[in-house]
């Protein structure tokens, strides 16, 4: 079996080819990409693998985006950190996903589901899903909490979300500062891409919170963003400022 696996996190792509291993080790991983663009040249240049592992949420944007550039119909697994939004999405697909972190046992068994569907499996038209996750309603609003008092925050309304240690606050525009119970990865998958950007661990900002975009030392970008301090430095790195600049265009 030839498998190809999308996932830009280095770690969790490492222990995917580790589990399928101790799986079948016969299973060939013929590529480990990590990016929407990287994996749509893949697909234009080689030949589709038997199974394709997919993260549902990218460093570049969602992964179902792949799909309206590349006619994929060959069966996937999807893997994701947090399922609010898309399981709706599979179930109308009848596609196989796995929660992370992934284990050797929740693998086994989804491809061995796959397994028993050989020549019985449908192509599916997965340029669907883009339209049927579009439908899919993002989170409007968060809890907050400011000591023990609880408070409703629109998403409109908020400016951006930091991570400090293992607390994530929320800040809405006017810079009044919230916990929010989520992590970073939790949030990007609840938030609309179109309206949020993560800038880097610390960071997701929403669009219209950017008051300005200036140039910094090493082909960074600093940002200036209502409701922020002087403390808050809000810097993308130079890796992430080719994905800014996409998303900021849109």
């Amino acid at each position: 079996m030839k498998i190809v696996i999308v996932e830009d996190e280095k770690l969790a792509a490492e222990r995917l080819q580790t589990i399928l291993k101790e799986y079948d080790k016969d299973a060939e991983v013929v590529a480990c990409l990590e990016s929407i663009e990287e994996t749509v040249q893949y697909f234009k240049l080689h030949p589709h693998p038997d199974l394709l592992l997919l993260d549902i949420h990218l460093s570049d944007g969602p992964s179902f985006e792949i799909f309206k550039q590349v006619n994929y119909n060959k069966p996937i697994i999807f893997t994701t950190a947090y399922d609010q939004y898309a399981l709706e999405a599979f179930k109308l697909f009848s596609i196989d996903y796995i929660l992370k972190p992934v284990t050797l046992e929740a693998l086994a068994a989804a491809i061995n589901k796959l397994k028993s569907l050989e020549g019985t499996f449908t192509a599916v038209d997965f340029r669907q899903l883009a339209p049927a996750l579009a439908a899919e309603k993002y989170k409007k609003r968060f809890l907050g909490k400011v000591g023990q008092r609880l408070f409703f925050l629109e998403s409109s309304n908020i400016a951006f979300f930091q991570a400090d240690n293992k607390i994530v606050h929320v800040v809405d525009k006017e810079g009044n500062r919230y916990v929010v119970d989520y992590t970073m990865e939790q949030l990007e998958d609840v938030l609309n891409p179109q309206h949020f950007f993560r800038l880097n661990r610390s960071f997701i900002v929403h669009i219209d919170a950017i008051q300005q975009v200036k140039p910094y030392y090493n082909s960074r970008l600093k940002l200036s963003v209502k409701g922020s301090t002087q403390q808050d430095e809000m810097i993308i790195s130079r890796e992430r400022v080719a994905h800014f600049r996409a998303w900021a265009e849109a």
